[in-house]
């Protein structure tokens, strides 16, 4: 049966391994139809006979990288047989954050000691680097869009270089409240057997988004919507949220 011409996007499940044959690499993707039902989701086994992505998949890609490959999808001659991709082109769509794990002395695995500013300021550029693909698949119109700030919690004009701005359009910013809204029902259920994969284009734009909140902005522009005697309980309300939020000095104009 010939084989199928065939674009697929998904998450590395396992570390890519030699294939049987010399030169050859296989590894697994996890794809889903993009909904939220489980059973739409497929394991793909991939395999590879290019040099380039060889070496690239047995030394730079880790499991929870996000993949597209190209290539043919080949029919199994059996009943018993596999189905499978055999790749032409790879191209990295979102890499996964490292794992802070390394060999000892004794050949055992320990934690090294993390680092909270550059944890912080990993996930920082990882969220604004997601929002902001995100924003540049619709490109906000003049005044029709959503401002997203991002930055490290430290006093302003410090680490500036951290500090991002991303505009969504409407559309893309109640997309986002939905993703939001649908991991935290997955956080609620609480699944004791299986494992939920999420988006890492998801994860890395909801970093994005809450690091880089300006409380000030944020503060200001609730506040100035607010009807004066309702601004004591929505300010205990927002301190609840974000702890002491700040009151800024011209929400009363």
């Amino acid at each position: 049966m010939d084989a199928i011409p065939l674009a697929l996007d998904g998450y590395l499940t396992a570390e890519p391994v030699p294939g049987d044959r010399d030169g050859t690499v296989c590894w697994r993707l996890s794809c889903s139809a993009g909904t939220d039902h489980m059973a739409e989701e497929a394991i793909i086994p991939c395999t590879t006979m290019e040099p380039e992505i060889a070496h690239a998949l047995l030394t730079e890609r880790q499991p929870g990288d996000l993949l597209r490959v190209t290539g043919h999808l080949a029919l199994p001659q059996t009943a018993g047989g596999v189905i499978q991709v055999h790749v032409d082109t790879l191209e990295v769509l979102w890499e996964a954050p490292l794992l802070d794990e390394e060999e000892n002395e004794d050949g055992g695995n320990t934690a090294t000691v993390a680092d909270p500013d550059a944890d912080r300021n990993s996930a920082i550029a990882a969220l604004a680097e997601a929002l902001t693909s995100l924003g540049h698949q619709a490109a906000p119109g003049p005044e029709q869009s959503v401002r997203i700030y991002l930055s490290p919690t430290v006093a302003l004009g410090t680490d500036s270089e951290h500090c991002h701005s991303i505009n969504l359009t409407p559309a893309r910013a109640h997309q986002l409240a939905d993703a939001i809204d649908a991991l935290n029902c997955q956080l609620d259920d609480g699944r004791p057997e299986g494992d939920v994969v999420l988006d890492p284009q998801t994860v890395a734009d909801l970093t994005d988004l809450f690091d880089d909140i300006d409380l000030l902005d944020l503060t200001r522009t609730v506040l100035t919507a607010t009807r004066p005697e309702n601004r004591p309980a929505v300010t205990r309300a927002m301190d609840d949220m974000f702890g002491d939020a700040p009151a800024p000095d011209d929400t009363d104009r």
